[in-house]
């Protein structure tokens, strides 16, 4: 019977979720979907001065926005403390590893260097103490990482490490191995920076006699310039996205793609298609490359995808926020706006930017409007007369058809092209030249309102 694959997203909450981290477990949440297996989180906050309540909290409400769901209560190695001082023990009692503190050295010409050295017996248990592995002097360690192949270091180069602190607290490398360990994980997806922990871990698998996981390590993701990923590249917390307008879907999909290929020529798929496709041994080994318009143009696509009532519910509060919409019948106006505008927005902000002058008149007109469109003197009359015709349009058949009907006609009786009447009448009504078609907006807008918008401007040029 094959052992079930248990794999663990081990985030520090010293900081925010970042998308290094996020892909990190979004990998790790597909790899245990895909083989059937469990997907954990180990919350590392043996940090005492740096981990906050505050960060765990953060870290779980990104993961949870983007779906990446765990299969057991999360584990906190602050509560382990006494574990791992045990297991550390242990190893120094077989000779594995020993009690050490440093001494300065002063260094000819140099600055004041510190160096490890094995406490005497007569200091164990009177001064504090850290306890260091002994890297055995000759060899080498291997492992095959699924990503990456075989990769050798020779012992030498390692040197002896530091696994518990003199305060008590353990260090990366122990605490990882023995969590790992009693968690059960099979195998450790992480980012490429953890390859030298790999041999140090490694050996202390094989110090308490148990089997070692199999390791992949993940490329680094780049910002546009080719540096490592950062704030000078905008937004990089999860939950940053999320407030910019990002869906969970769509960034779920683009950090799947980062670094990994479905090995199908496509770049949008739902989770259930991406579990199904998902081998980590199709992780790239070079560097990913965080492109935002990539993002963006994938969140349009995913914003596309969902009904008028999706929209509606994720829209609605950017419009309250702002009081644009105050009561049902403004709720009504803005699922008949929503249409209008989904095709032309990249995240959800853009739907109050775009479409805010359905509910306030409150906006100048472009300038580059009012000097291409509102400098002919015939624009005024045009306008008049164009205003007339819509006031004869009943109210209840104040439809786009009819509109479109009446404008044209109008341009034809004039005997001038409709753009000449379309544009200005689009910047008098919305303040901006491009948007919508003219005929749908005006439709939601109702007559009155395109009536009194009209009548603002003529009683200025009058």
């Amino acid at each position: 019977m094959e052992k079930e694959v248990r794999v663990r997203f081990a985030p520090s909450p010293t900081g925010f979720l970042h998308v290094g981290g996020a892909r990190t477990a979004l990998y790790n949440w597909l790899f245990a979907r895909h083989e059937g297996g469990k997907f954990l989180l180990r919350i590392e906050d043996t940090d005492r001065e740096r981990s906050t309540p505050e960060m765990v909290d953060y870290i779980v409400e990104g993961l949870s926005w983007l779906g990446l769901d765990w299969d057991e209560e999360p584990i906190f190695q602050s509560h382990r403390l006494d574990v791992y001082k045990k297991y550390a023990e242990d190893l120094v009692k077989r000779g594995l590893a020993y009690y050490a503190r440093t001494v300065d050295e002063e260094q000819a010409g140099e600055r004041t260097r510190r160096e490890w050295v094995e406490a005497a017996p007569e200091e164990i248990g009177k001064v504090p103490l850290a306890v260091r592995f002994r890297v055995p002097v000759e060899g080498e360690t291997s492992y095959e990482d699924l990503i990456r192949g075989l990769i050798t270091f020779k012992n030498s180069e390692i040197g002896d490490f530091t696994i518990l602190r003199s305060d008590g607290t353990p260090t990366y490398q122990l605490a990882c191995v023995l969590d790992d360990h009693f968690m059960g994980i099979t195998h450790v997806i992480r980012g490429e920076d953890h390859i030298p922990n790999t041999p140090k871990q490694i050996l202390l698998y094989r110090a308490f006699g148990w089997d070692t996981p199999l390791f992949a390590h993940l490329p680094m993701i780049l910002g546009p310039d080719k540096k490592k990923l950062s704030k000078r590249h905008g937004a990089t917390a999860v939950l940053e996205y999320r407030d910019m307008g990002i869906l969970p879907e769509a960034l779920f999909n683009f950090l799947a793609l980062l670094g990994w290929s479905p090995g199908e020529d496509r770049e949008i798929g739902p989770k259930d298609e991406m579990i199904r496709l998902f081998d980590i041994r199709r992780v790239g080994k070079r560097a990913a490359v965080f492109d935002i318009n990539k993002l963006l143009w994938m969140n349009s696509v995913y914003i596309r995808m969902k009904t008028d009532e999706e929209l509606l519910r994720l829209v609605l509060p950017l419009f309250e926020e702002r009081r644009l919409v105050k009561d049902d019948s403004d709720r009504e106006k803005l699922l008949r706006v929503i249409p209008l505008l989904k095709e032309r927005a990249r995240v959800l902000p853009d739907f109050v930017e775009m479409g805010f002058y359905f509910f306030s008149d409150e906006f100048e007109y472009e300038e580059k409007g009012v000097r291409k469109y509102l400098q002919d003197p015939e624009v005024p009359g045009r306008l008049r007369l164009l205003r007339e015709r819509l006031a004869d349009i009943p109210e209840g058949e104040f439809r786009q058809e009819k509109i479109e009907e009446t404008l044209r006609g109008l341009a034809g009786k004039l005997g001038i092209k409709a753009a000449l009447l379309i544009h200005p009448t689009r910047l008098l009504l919305t303040g901006r030249t491009q948007g919508p078609g003219l005929f749908e907006l005006m439709e939601v807008l109702g007559r009155d309102e395109c009536l009194r918008r009209l009548d603002n401007y003529l009683k200025r040029v009058s």
